[in-house]
C-alpha cells in the first residue's frame, strides 16, 4: 500500500510496513534531562503512543506491536512499576476513546492475567469496546518476554504430542508460529516488518525473537516522549530504502 508524506513541500511515494514493532524506550531520561521524575517520562511517554498510533494508522501500517511492559520491567522500584501498572487504567480513560472514534482494534500479548486486577480489566475493556473495529491493531505487548514465550509453547507443543494430537516429525515452523502469541493476528502480519527501538539503544531486549526473524531494525537517539510523526515517517523512509531479501539474492 503507498501513501504520500510530504516533507519540505515535497511529496514522497512510501510503501508503508505491515506491521511495525516498537521498543517504547527512554521515558525515564526524558524526564531527568527535565529534572522530573522517571514517572513524569512515563506519563508523556503514553501521550506519544496514542499520536504515533494515529500516524501509522493514516501510513496504512496495518498492525503496531509496543513493547508496553517487559518480563523483567519488574524489576524497578516498586513506586515506579505501581505507577506504570496504573498507566493503562488512565490510557481507556483518556486515550481509548479517541483511538476507537479513530477505527483501532486493541489487543494484546504477554502474560496479561498475571498484571494487577485494575490493570488487566482496563485493558479488557479496551478489547471489549475496540474488538469490532477494522483499522489499525494496536497491539500491546505487556509483560511480555520473547523467551517465556517460546518456552510456553515449547511446553504446549510437547503435551500436545504426549496427546498424540501429532508426531514430532509433523512439526514445522507454521505450526510453531500458531503456538506464539502472536497467533491472534492474521497468518501474514504475525512478523514485524520494521521494529523501531528508541532512545539509542540497539538492541531487542528480548522482543519478539522468533517473530523479528527477517525484520528490519531501525535505531534512533530520540527519547520515545519526542518520537512523533516525523520520526515516524523518517523511519518509514528508510525502511523503504532497504532490499528485504529474506535470505535469497
Amino acid at each position: 500500500m503507498f501513501r504520500f508524506i510530504k516533507k519540505e513541500k515535497e511529496s514522497i511515494s512510501i510503501e508503508a510496513p505491515k506491521h511495525i514493532g516498537v521498543i517504547m524506550d527512554g521515558n525515564g531520561r526524558w524526564a531527568k534531562k527535565r529534572m522530573q521524575p522517571r514517572i513524569f517520562g512515563h506519563k508523556a511517554g503514553m501521550e506519544a503512543l496514542q499520536n504515533v498510533t494515529i500516524a501509522a494508522k493514516e501510513l496504512g501500517v496495518q498492525v503496531l506491536t509496543v513493547y508496553a511492559f517487559s518480563t523483567e520491567n519488574w524489576n524497578r522500584p516498586e513506586k515506579e512499576v505501581k505507577f506504570i501498572m496504573n498507566l493503562p487504567v488512565e490510557f481507556y480513560d483518556r486515550f481509548v476513546p479517541e483511538l476507537h472514534k479513530n477505527n483501532v482494534k486493541i489487543q494484546m500479548i504477554g502474560e496479561v492475567s498475571r498484571l494487577p486486577k485494575e490493570t488487566y480489566e482496563a485493558l479488557l475493556k479496551a478489547e471489549e469496546l475496540t474488538k469490532l473495529n477494522t483499522g489499525l491493531i494496536l497491539n500491546f505487548a505487556l509483560n511480555y518476554g520473547g523467551r517465556a514465550e517460546i518456552t510456553q509453547a515449547i511446553k504446549e507443543i510437547a503435551q500436545d504430542v504426549l496427546d498424540a494430537k501429532f508426531n514430532p516429525g509433523d512439526i514445522t515452523e507454521e505450526m510453531v508460529a500458531d503456538y506464539l502469541q502472536t497467533s491472534s493476528l492474521p497468518r501474514v502480519l504475525r512478523d514485524p516488518d520494521l521494529i523501531i527501538r528508541t532512545s539509542g539503544e540497539v538492541r531487542l531486549s528480548n522482543f519478539l525473537p522468533w517473530q523479528s526473524a527477517y525484520s528490519e531494525l531501525y535505531f534512533t537517539d530520540v527519547l520515545w516522549p519526542d518520537f512523533d510523526e516525523n520520526c515516524l515517517r523518517d523511519a518509514v523512509l528508510e525502511y523503504n530504502k532497504r532490499n528485504r531479501r529474506f535470505g535469497g539474492i
